[in-house]
């Protein structure tokens, strides 16, 4: 026999009481936020707008705007913790109906005309509401209710409607506490990710010479050497592929572009186009790229690199640079250079302006690339091999951390 009972997946020890569904309208009220005019925008008291709300759960108070308004405004369009905040008018239709907690009184503070406001008038859990209204039942729900015309919109009477399933309130809690953690995770591994991230960029830019300089402001010890600049082209072999745009097929050689660029230093084969063995040996026969080479974007993200660590064939279009691997040049080293402020900046100067922004080959080739030896070279590549490392592990971590998120909003809520 079947067991109908409304409960979810998973919950916590203690808890077998089935969970109630009321609607939105049964258990709070819901309120449309004011409209402002331009003239009273920019100054007076604090005002939630869409951009305090969109892809949050809690309401952002740390960007408030400012909006002239009344006493009575004020007490009518008042904000208090526990209240609920939705997307009314969206001009994204996924971003409707997004919904954000306020989760302290948010004193002389109103919100937006494209704001609708959720006060529940029973007893419910601040961080239970934080995380149930991103649940795929509730979103199909509110996205099914929207009514779309310039913009998506969803109106009171439609959220009135949204049914919502809840336990007792000490479950509430809990499972509210458990996504919370969840989400300090989450934001301690984007912070991790956020201070590796600087300190590449900050070493990138002290750790190659800049503009006129012959040598670094931080180097390692034992290396005083002046760098010896050469050009790019004087380093390896750079070209691109014949410039044919060869057929698909449904088996064969991956065929990249610059937007299978993935990452800090990924290439994306899942789901690319495949060529013929036929068309890859002709259209590369003067270049290929191969393992160990750097690829250079010439054509949208001009200048943006990767360095090949694939060792299985695949073509690159002509969108692409090729920089063969050399004994004359650390490759991983070179790679770093190349994503340094002071080789963006002469590709930048080197950069065509049109209707699509491309860099030339020969442009490419009078790169000026300044060196210190080789040892030096193997030092600088090992030390951004390893804050590239670091980062890809937060970066994995945090994905991981969503995945699970995700997986388990399913599971513990109704």
């Amino acid at each position: 026999m079947a067991n109908n009972k409304k409960v979810p997946a998973i919950r916590f020890k203690g808890f077998d009481e089935e969970w109630e569904e009321r609607k939105l309208g049964e258990i709070g009220e819901l309120k449309n936020g004011m409209n402002f005019g331009k003239e009273a925008m920019g100054h007076g008291f604090p005002f939630v707008n869409l951009e305090n709300v969109f892809g949050k759960n809690i309401v952002d108070i740390s960007d408030l705007g400012f909006a002239e308004s009344s006493d009575s405004q004020r007490k009518d369009y008042n904000l208090v913790k526990g209240d609920v905040l939705f997307i009314r008018s969206s001009v994204k239709p996924e971003g409707v109906g997004e919904a954000a907690v306020v989760t302290k009184d948010l004193d002389n503070t109103t919100y937006s005309g494209f704001i609708i406001r959720f006060r529940p008038t029973i007893n419910l859990s601040v961080n239970f509401n934080r995380f149930v209204f991103t649940t795929n039942s509730l979103r199909k729900q509110i996205l099914s209710s929207a009514t779309s015309s310039a913009n998506t919109n969803i109106n009171q009477n439609s959220l009135q409607k949204i049914g919502v399933s809840l336990p007792l309130f000490q479950e509430q809690i809990q499972i509210g506490n458990y996504f919370k953690d969840l989400d300090g995770l989450i934001r301690l591994q984007e912070q991790k990710l956020e201070k590796v991230s600087n300190l590449k960029k900050a070493m990138l830019e002290k750790m190659f010479p800049k503009e006129n300089a012959d040598v670094p402001e931080i180097r390692f010890k034992g290396f005083a050497e002046k760098w010896e600049k050469k050009k790019l082209g004087e380093l390896g072999q750079v070209g691109d592929i014949d410039h044919r745009m060869p057929n698909s097929t449904l088996e064969g050689i991956p065929y990249l572009m610059t937007g299978d660029f993935i990452g800090i230093n990924g290439l994306n084969f899942s789901n690319v186009k495949l060529i013929s063995h036929q068309d890859y040996e002709q259209i590369s026969r003067k270049i290929k790229p191969e393992f160990g080479d750097i690829l250079i974007a010439r054509y949208a993200s001009v200048g943006a690199v990767r360095y090949v660590n694939v060792s299985s064939k695949f073509l690159i279009s002509y969108s692409c640079a090729i920089l063969k691997q050399s004994k004359l040049v650390n490759g991983k080293c070179l790679f770093f250079y190349l994503q340094g402020h002071e080789a963006q900046r002469q590709i930048e100067q080197e950069t065509n302006t049109g209707s699509q922004r491309n860099i030339g080959i020969d442009s490419l080739k009078k790169l000026v690339i300044s060196l210190p030896t080789i040892p030096e070279q193997q030092k600088i590549g090992q030390y951004f091999q390893n804050l590239d490392q670091l980062i890809t592990r937060s970066q994995q971590k945090i994905e991981q951390l969503k995945h699970l998120k995700q997986a388990l909003l399913q599971k513990m809520f109704i």
